[in-house]
């Protein structure tokens, strides 16, 4: 639908395993096209309050279970996120969060919000990755061909009590970085061959 050819990799532990707290990188509207093709059943995503009032999508996302945070009201987000850690229990769900909490639209990998890793902690389940090669100003709708898109999930990550949730938040996201570079690298190699 938008020209771009999407390879989505997918570790065998994490297609058997699960639950999973998913943590992507958010560029920009398109990745609920292209990235929401890594979810796997089973998975409800966390998004902003503010989603359900856009006409029939907000309305879907919001009564297919998606789990809806108001980011600026603190104690209705931290009721969020425990009616969160509640439905990861009970229903053996895994969850899909962007991290970042926003678009990055070309800025690179933003700072990490923390509600993820709380939540990965507070439920004993892994995190894993999903890592996006750079869609920033890639997407002409007047052209068939856009390239290439590589999404690549990580083996689970076990977050120990080591450290706190915005350490966890930190390192994650320096792995995330470092393998995003490295999609990019692939994705420029792949597009010069074609």
């Amino acid at each position: 639908m938008l020209g771009l050819n999407v390879i989505v990799r997918v570790p065998e532990s994490v297609k058997s395993g699960g639950p999973y707290v998913f943590v992507a990188n958010h560029q920009n509207s398109y990745d609920l096209i292209t990235v929401c093709r890594a979810a796997m059943k089973g998975v409800v995503t966390v998004g902003k309050k503010s989603l359900v009032w856009i006409p029939v999508f907000g309305w879907l996302y919001w009564l297919s279970g998606n789990i809806l945070i108001d980011r600026k009201n603190k104690g209705r987000a931290h009721d969020t996120l425990k009616q969160t850690v509640d439905k990861i229990n009970q229903r053996r769900l895994s969850v899909f969060f962007f991290a970042e909490g926003t678009r990055s639209r070309g800025r690179g990998l933003l700072k990490f919000k923390t509600g993820a890793f709380r939540i990965a902690q507070a439920v004993s389940e892994p995190v894993v990755m999903v890592c996006t090669s750079n869609l920033h100003n890639k997407i002409k709708i007047n052209r068939w061909d856009n390239g290439t898109l590589l999404i690549d999930l990580s083996e689970p990550i076990t977050l120990d009590t080591s450290k706190d949730a915005k350490h966890w938040a930190d390192e994650i996201r320096i792995k995330m970085q470092q393998r995003i570079e490295e999609l990019d690298a692939e994705v420029a190699q792949i597009e010069k061959l074609s």
